[in-house]
């Protein structure tokens, strides 16, 4: 049976009280709050196994709560509940460090499925093993997060560093976009593939744009790959 502690962000009376009793039904302990400042307060007094946090939420909202949750806690899964289906908030959401998403209306037994795979993952931070990686004049640190090409200092998001490592640990080898998924955003990710194309986007103009050689090219049909400087 489980005990694991699942705490609730929903201003939605109907739908908090029906997620509370389905998660009651299969043995979790739940709380609701219905507001950011309340989801806060509860996040300081209890631990909790995994957060549902709606995005559109009173007081603070769910964007807000989750940026400041994990300014001190990077481990706790955090599922976001959307009615939006706007690519830019579920790719807002994933790089503020929420672990996955979905979207209303849902399923239960597919918001139940996803609870159990993220409550079976160890809560733990994923590091990058090693020290420097690089092509060219692009340079990363994996211990320091510094990036460099040549001598110009580059600010990249967690979720851009982390996708720019894995196509550097794989330089001239192209990965699919389900190759980057499950390496970047991990194997549990129900989100749509083509958040990997936007985070390209963003790479692109941070890592090469303004700089005689790109170095991040597109296979087409196929997925992405960093060709090295000297092929």
């Amino acid at each position: 049976m489980s005990e694991a502690k699942i705490l609730i962000v929903e201003d939605e009376q109907k739908i908090s009280r029906v997620l509370q009793l389905e998660l009651k039904y299969e043995n979790y302990i739940t709380e609701i709050a219905d507001n950011g400042k309340l989801a806060l307060e509860l996040m300081k007094e209890k631990d909790w196994d995994l957060v549902l946090l709606d995005i559109m939420i009173p007081e603070l909202s769910g964007l807000e709560v989750l940026r400041r949750i994990r300014r001190t806690d990077e481990t706790t899964p955090i599922l976001l509940l959307t009615a939006r289906d706007e690519i830019h908030d579920k790719v807002s959401g994933l790089d503020l460090g929420a672990n996955d998403y979905i979207t209303k209306p849902f399923q239960i037994e597919e918001l139940l499925a996803r609870i159990r795979v993220h409550l079976r993952k160890p809560k733990e931070v994923k590091k990058v093993e090693g020290n420097q990686i690089s092509v060219g004049d692009l340079i990363v640190d994996v211990d320091s997060h510094e990036v460099k090409r040549g001598n110009t200092l580059i600010d990249l998001t967690v979720r851009e560093f982390d996708l720019l490592v894995c196509l550097l640990k794989n330089k001239n080898i192209v990965l699919t976009r389900d190759q980057l998924i499950e390496q970047v955003w991990g194997f549990d990710y129900y989100g749509e593939t083509n958040v990997v194309d936007v985070y390209i986007r963003y790479l692109r103009q941070k890592i090469d744009k303004g700089f005689d050689k790109p170095y991040i090219q597109t296979v087409r049909g196929v997925g992405y790959t960093i060709k090295d400087s000297d092929r």
